[in-house]
């Protein structure tokens, strides 16, 4: 049995040895931390076998080992230091490859417009580092090519609403100036050019309220003063307001709503949304058509669907929602037209009221569809109210309707 002070002097040799190694070790490791990760597994492996064989050295010399002895375990201990030296060069070469290759995918970046991740099997924590940066140019990409739209739609609507404006400005500067000069005289055709006027100005006055309402929805200046209203009412009104114009076109219009269907809203804001979503189905209708309203509860959700009988939407129907969008290639607004923004306006009012809408082809036609939270107890939609009065709109669950 050794002698437990014989333990404690190699021990204590040991020790020292080995922490004048590591003391070096580090030293070379701050003098290479620019260097590549192999070089420093290569120092790694360095101090260890200078360690081991300085340890040996002493020992051996202290313990009197016989020569032969000491050249045997020498010969052990290198030859373990060269299988070190292998496998610390082999993981760094692997260690640079992988680097090498994550550092190639970064740089392809501006070329490619999205990082890409190598092909090749990186190690567990560079695989975990290209995941997340494949992750995160994902939603560069996608706030890019967002911005990209909201640009280009902002340029159209721009250049749209100019011809749109354009157009009755310049059928009433004519109409005036023929008043004025006295080109027009006869009571008659004096008093279609006053009617024709007074049209043209209630579509230029309704242009530019919904110009106003979707600066105010973009700009998030949209107070929604809430209120715990009935769904069939809003859409009672709804229909309502539109019937003159379906009866002129000879379109039916039709509703129904299931009855228990409160809604925490503001009525005139849903109430907009509403008549652009009937009122567009109207004008896309053809006479004879039908267009019909249904309201009723889905999964703890009211839904409100519009149907038309246009025909459907094969090519543009991801374009329904956009500013200025009518899906026809002549710019000119019909009779009572608006901009084009009755879509983008209720679809910025019913996600104002924390809802989703959505538009599909179904049957002879197109169908939009609206889903709102439905309200709560009277405890919960006072509560709901004190938030809303507070400048936050409480927090919608279970909306599961995307646009198709």
């Amino acid at each position: 049995m050794i002698p437990a002070s014989t333990l404690w002097t190699v021990s204590y040799t040991v020790a020292v040895i080995a922490l004048a190694a590591s003391a070096a070790g580090i030293a070379a490791l701050r003098l290479l931390a620019a260097r590549s990760v192999a070089t420093s597994l290569i120092v790694i492996a360095a101090v260890s076998m200078a360690a081991t064989l300085a340890g040996v050295v002493v020992i051996a010399m202290e313990m009197f080992i016989s020569q032969e002895d000491l050249d045997v375990v020498l010969t052990v201990v290198v030859i373990a230091g060269i299988a070190g030296f292998a496998v610390a060069l082999l993981l760094g070469r692997r260690v640079s490859a992988a680097s090498r290759l994550m550092l190639g995918a970064v740089q392809e970046v501006g070329a490619a417009g999205r990082y890409r991740p190598p092909p090749a099997v990186l190690p567990a924590d560079l695989a975990g580092l290209s995941a997340e940066l494949e992750a995160a140019h994902a939603q560069l990409a996608e706030a890019r090519d967002r911005e990209c739209a909201l640009e280009a739609s902002r340029r159209e609507l721009v250049a749209w609403v100019s011809h749109d404006l354009r157009t009755p400005l310049a059928g009433l500067r004519a109409m005036a100036e023929a008043l004025q000069d006295g080109v027009v005289t006869d009571r008659p055709t004096v008093g279609r050019y006053h009617a024709q006027i007074r049209r043209e100005t209630d579509r230029l006055t309704l242009m530019i309220d919904d110009l106003f309402e979707l600066s105010r929805i973009h700009a998030g200046a949209l107070r929604l003063s809430r209120a715990r209203v009935g769904l069939g009412d809003l859409i009672d009104e709804a229909l309502t307001s539109a019937e003159p114009l379906a009866r002129a076109k000879g379109v039916v219009l039709r509703g129904s709503a299931a009855g228990g269907l409160p809604v925490f809203v503001d009525a005139a804001e849903l109430g907009r949304a509403l008549r652009n979503l009937v009122i567009n189905a109207i004008r896309h209708t053809p006479s004879d058509g039908a267009v019909e309203v249904l309201a009723d509860q889905d999964s703890g959700m009211a839904t409100v669907s519009v149907s038309d009988s246009c025909g459907g939407i094969p090519e543009h129907l991801p374009r329904v929602f956009d500013m200025a969008f009518r899906g026809a290639t002549a710019r000119t607004p019909g009779p009572g037209e608006g901009a084009g923004l009755g879509l983008s306006i209720a679809r910025g009012i019913i996600e104002a009221h924390a809802g989703q809408i959505g538009v599909r082809n179904a049957g002879s036609g197109c169908q939009f569809v609206i889903r709102l939270p439905l309200a709560s107890s009277p405890v919960t939609a006072r509560r709901d109210l004190q938030a809303a009065a507070a400048g936050s709109t409480p927090p919608a669950a279970g909306l599961g309707l995307a646009d198709d």
